[in-house]
């Protein structure tokens, strides 16, 4: 089935694969990819669908279309809706960010469309805790205690970042189903064991951030958000949160568990809290030092409650033995703080191919004047460089995802999630014109080393060629199969490269023909044991090339023997971003674990680890000369990494970091001659800044 998106549709229902609903008008495709096919619940605030992403063979994911609840006049409600995208988007990294956890649900996609919102999330199949609850009954003390254990953990990690959820109850936890994937109760007269479904594991979702993006009072400071019951006093009178009123929510979520009573008969406004009185009505006890913990974290001042979770996991360890004849051993707890573990170095490779025969270069990285090493883990000379900003740039109508300088230096292309790439005279800043053709958003640019043609690839499935010169697009590449993310050229010549997320890498001659245009001929196509691919990386001799993405480790791969050589392995999640020195055999990957790491090329060597991001490394670059590293992260800051010689080989030491964006840095560039650095955000500017 399709189902119709457009809240005043009076029969939203329509057969498989309609274009059109048959109601009234409106298309059924969200972005030409996302169909609803199964509301799945509504409430004032938002409606929220299961869908298929058709560009993903048919995968299955979850739209929540957000309703902005907009009065007044004509200008006031323009105002508003301005204020809730601007907000959405704001939220939407933040959601995005947390979907890296794997008790979240991913965030895909996020945008407005006809002045609605929407997020398009992973689809996890399970039952939430409430289904549970009035399936089997009250929860056993062993089945709080595992509940405890696993969201705690996920409560600590949201409140680093700096997210309140708002709306904890048994509705918002899911237990992610094991082997039955489909979601569906078993058969009438069918009792499932309970036991048997406590082996998922639980995953926190519907973040009241959909509320509060569009609730009514959107313009005031505080807004209420929340469900009555659930939500601490705080919450509900001043629209004010902690997390600590997050644990309010989730203590009340697990006495209701427990109790199998609703929190409005749990409280008595005289005596107050009376949840233990259920269980002595039903003959059951609980143990005391886990009723007092789940007390303390209901009371009602906020400064009596825990202030962490982390705080309430130690209480729980603290109380933590096991009974002497207890059926079920609670999980063991989860450690407040996770131990450093030695990042692995790569295995001993059995074949090198031409990584062997690639040059040593004797000319070492630049040296501070003093002459002394300096020790990787300091940042001497590091400094916040928010007023080296030079220059604001603002033409795209949503997040700027790429950036690529000819190699003259007089022009700069940027891409967006608008679809839309533009052209502008970089000694200006001003647009000199935008190139429409893709048909979704924007992953990656490149230029060619004569800055004759411009590369750009898509969501679409796409590949683009364009004269750079006037704007002309010259060629259309459609081999992938699915989202194209990176293209990159060959340093000298025509050849070049694009990864894509049907993990493949497709290598392309490309030569004019005498009307003009380009023709590109698919001369070889890298298929191996790479996931997805996110990023990619041309040695300067063109005989390397590296790729990386959602497997989380780097390929890298002979061209002219067309063969992978080795795999780099040493990162926790996926890789967003490579650099090939200009000059030497280094490779720097950026990825989505925070970290940036160098290796060398010749070896696969790890040669050191450079954690100075907060959040996801999306973009990295070596300056031209090769003395610098640059790296842009969603934590909203690019940082400038001086290379160092020392002792135990190349390293790189922070040298500046630059703060301004109000959004993830997702694009970072140099201009040729090394002095102007060249970023672009999430915020949808693009910032040029002055090099230290």
């Amino acid at each position: 089935m399709s189902y119709c998106l457009n809240p005043k549709c009076g029969h939203p229902r329509n057969p498989p694969g309609t274009k059109i609903c048959q109601s009234c008008g409106a298309k059924l495709l969200l972005k030409e990819r996302y169909r609803a096919t199964d509301p799945l619940g509504r409430g004032g605030f938002a409606r929220t669908y299961l869908a298929l992403d058709e560009d993903r063979l048919n995968s299955r994911c979850v739209i929540k279309q957000l309703l902005p609840q907009l009065q007044g006049s004509v200008q006031s409600k323009q105002a508003a809706l301005e204020k809730a995208i601007d907000l959405f988007n704001k939220e939407a990294v933040r959601l995005y960010e947390l979907g890296e956890h794997p008790q979240i649900p991913a965030l895909l996609a996020s945008f407005e469309q006809d002045k609605r919102l929407y997020l398009v999330q992973e689809y996890i199949p399970g039952d939430t805790l409430w289904q549970e609850l009035n399936r089997y009954g009250p929860f056993s003390e062993a089945q709080i205690l595992e509940v405890l254990d696993s969201i705690l953990p996920v409560l600590q990690f949201i409140h680093d970042a700096g997210v309140i959820h708002r709306d904890i109850t048994p509705v918002n936890i899911l237990r992610r189903n094991q082997g039955n994937s489909n979601g569906k109760s078993p058969p009438d007269g069918f009792r499932e064991d309970p036991e048997a479904r406590r082996g998922g594991e639980l995953v926190l979702i519907d973040f009241g951030v959909a509320k509060q993006l569009t609730h009514t009072s959107l313009l005031q400071t505080g807004t209420k958000i929340g469900t009555e019951g659930y939500a601490p006093i705080e919450q509900m009178r001043s629209g004010k949160v902690y997390p600590a009123s997050d644990l309010y929510s989730f203590g009340v979520t697990c006495i209701t568990l427990l109790t199998r009573v609703s929190p409005d008969r749990l409280f008595d406004p005289i005596k107050g809290w009376i949840w233990r009185d259920y269980l002595a009505r039903d003959g059951r006890s609980i143990d005391e030092g886990l009723a007092g913990i789940l007390d303390r974290s209901i009371e009602d001042m906020v400064g009596d409650r825990y202030q962490s979770a982390n705080e309430m996991l130690a209480a729980l360890d603290a109380i933590a033995k096991p009974p002497p004849s207890a059926p079920v051993t609670p999980p063991p707890r989860t450690p407040t703080s996770t131990p450093h573990t030695p990042i692995p170095t790569p295995a001993s490779f059995s074949s090198r191919g031409s990584a062997a025969a690639l040059p040593k270069v004797a000319t070492p990285p630049v040296v501070p004047a003093s002459g002394n090493p300096i020790p990787m883990g300091r940042s001497t000379g590091a400094h916040n460089s928010k007023s080296a900003c030079v220059r604001t740039a603002i033409g795209h109508t949503s997040w700027v995802t790429c950036l690529a300088i000819s190699p003259d230096g007089h022009l700069l292309a940027s891409g967006s999630i608008d679809d839309k790439i533009k052209i502008w005279d970089f000694h200006s800043g001003q647009p000199l014109r935008t190139l429409c053709g893709h048909a979704k958003s924007i992953n990656d640019l490149a230029i060619s080393s004569d800055s004759k043609i411009l590369a750009s690839c898509s969501d679409d499935d796409r590949v683009k060629l364009w004269n750079l010169t006037n704007g002309k697009l010259l060629a259309t590449l459609g081999e992938h199969l699915r989202d194209v993310n990176a293209v990159v050229f060959a340093p000298q010549g025509y050849l070049l490269a694009s990864g894509s997320e049907d993990r493949r890498i497709i290598l392309w001659r490309l030569a004019w023909n005498d009307k003009g245009a380009i023709d590109a001929v698919p001369i070889r196509t890298l298929v191996g044991r790479q996931g997805m691919i996110k990023s990619l990386a041309i040695a300067p001799n063109t005989k390397l090339l590296a790729s990386g993405g959602m497997d989380n480790i780097i390929h890298v791969w002979d061209l002219p023997a067309n063969r992978p050589i080795y795999s780099l392995s040493g990162h926790f999640n996926s890789i967003n971003a490579l650099a090939i020195h200009p000059r030497i055999p280094i490779l720097a990957s950026g990825s989505k674990d925070k970290t940036i790491k160098l290796w060398n090329l010749s070896t696969g060597e790890l040669l050191s680890t450079l954690s100075g991001h907060s959040s996801m490394v999306n973009s990295l670059t070596f300056s031209p000369d090769g003395t610098s590293l640059l790296s842009g992260s969603s934590d909203k800051t690019l940082k400038l990494w001086r290379l160092s010689k020392t002792k135990s080989g190349e390293l790189a030491v922070l040298q500046a970091t630059f703060d301004g964006h109000l959004g993830a840095v997702n694009a970072v560039a140099f201009t040729p001659d090394g002095k102007t650095i060249v970023s672009g955000s999430w915020d949808k500017t693009i910032k040029f800044w002055q090099r230290p």
